[in-house]
């Protein structure tokens, strides 16, 4: 598919990842239409583009509108979500109704209106606990937290409407996406903003494994599989790389030039925290480590942004958008 002059419509085109999809497609020259409900998205992160776009404020719950929003597009990046841990533990039928039903209502409407494919946002949440790492695509998949288990049936439902429909539905496993828009409150987010105001980062245990993927490169592996032409499946979207949680502060603590050492905190899993505005997540996962390889083999996609570089933007857009990040989203 070439991007230029095709219609494109971006369900949650105004949160974190899909905005910064919207503004991509944009440059390349695409037609596109942002779909939100604009429960956690906004307006100010499309403020380069929106003389360039148009908006449909409505929820991909919503049958009807949704389905004449999907009237002559090309392809759907389907990134509206439900993306908070704790608000899944909490309501997981709320979840589940938004991750899976709203999906599938995505996968329909593709279908009615003959769309040529669906890039969909995925979770490297479906592998739960590691076995190993990397984590290649074919690691099992039994989610330890209620979202994990909402996008692994998304991939399932996928799988089998991708083949049922005749429809190529291109799942991205996600891990720790992080850049421009990003909302506050994430271990980065806190770090961050903590050291905004002068505080070195509240570090619970230290040794958790994660693998932090800039948006950017995140963006370019999403292009990828719109351009090319795949059968449904799914794609890691990570670096390979661990970083343990012990790392990144230092990483934060040495890129924003606090001289201020880390700050270990001794809470359980599920406790309150002394210093920061949030829980200590339960079950927490251990180690998220995910092997990239299968799209830079059937890609060439590989990412190009570091995570001290990535960092490094990361800060020099706090600085300047310290307004965006005033309450958490939990």
């Amino acid at each position: 598919m070439e991007l230029e002059h095709s219609t494109i419509l971006v369900t949650g085109g105004a949160g974190f990842i899909g905005s910064n999809i919207v503004k991509s497609l944009v440059e390349e020259g695409a037609d596109v239409i942002v779909y939100d409900n604009f429960s956690t998205g906004s307006r100010n992160k499309l403020k380069p583009v929106l003389d360039k776009i148009e908006i449909v404020e409505a929820d991909i719950l919503d049958w009807d509108r949704l389905t004449t929003a999907c009237q002559g597009v090309d392809a759907i990046s389907h990134q509206a979500a439900q993306l908070e841990i704790t608000s899944a533990i909490e309501e997981p039928e709320s979840d589940l109704e938004t991750n899976t039903t709203g999906s599938l209502n995505v996968f329909k409407a593709a279908h009615e209106h003959s769309v040529e494919k669906v890039v969909y946002a995925s979770s490297a949440c479906v592998y739960g606990q590691a076995d190993e790492v990397p984590q290649s695509e074919d690691h099992r998949t039994e989610p330890n937290w209620p979202y994990g288990v909402s996008k692994l049936a998304v991939d399932k439902y996928a799988e089998i409407f991708g083949q049922y429909y005749d429809i190529p539905l291109i799942g991205l496993r996600y891990g720790i996406t992080y850049g421009p828009q990003e909302w506050y409150g994430r271990v980065m987010t806190v770090f961050l903003k903590r050291a905004l105001s002068g505080e070195p980062p509240v570090v619970w245990g230290g040794d958790q494994i994660r693998d932090f993927i800039h948006v950017d490169d995140a963006v370019a592996l999403h292009n990828e599989c719109l351009r090319k032409g795949l059968p449904t499946t799914q794609f890691n979207v990570g670096t390979g790389v661990a970083t343990t949680i012990r790392k990144l502060a230092e990483a934060v603590v040495e890129v924003t030039g606090m001289d201020q050492d880390v700050l270990y905190e001794d809470i359980d899993e599920g406790e309150s925290s002394n210093h920061v505005e949030r829980d200590r997540l339960p079950m927490e996962l251990q180690r998220m480590q995910l092997d990239p390889s299968k799209a830079k083999r059937l890609l060439d996609w590989e990412p190009t942004v570091g995570l001290n570089e990535g960092l490094e933007r990361q800060w020099d857009w706090l600085q300047d958008h310290e307004e965006r990040w005033t309450e958490a989203s939990y």
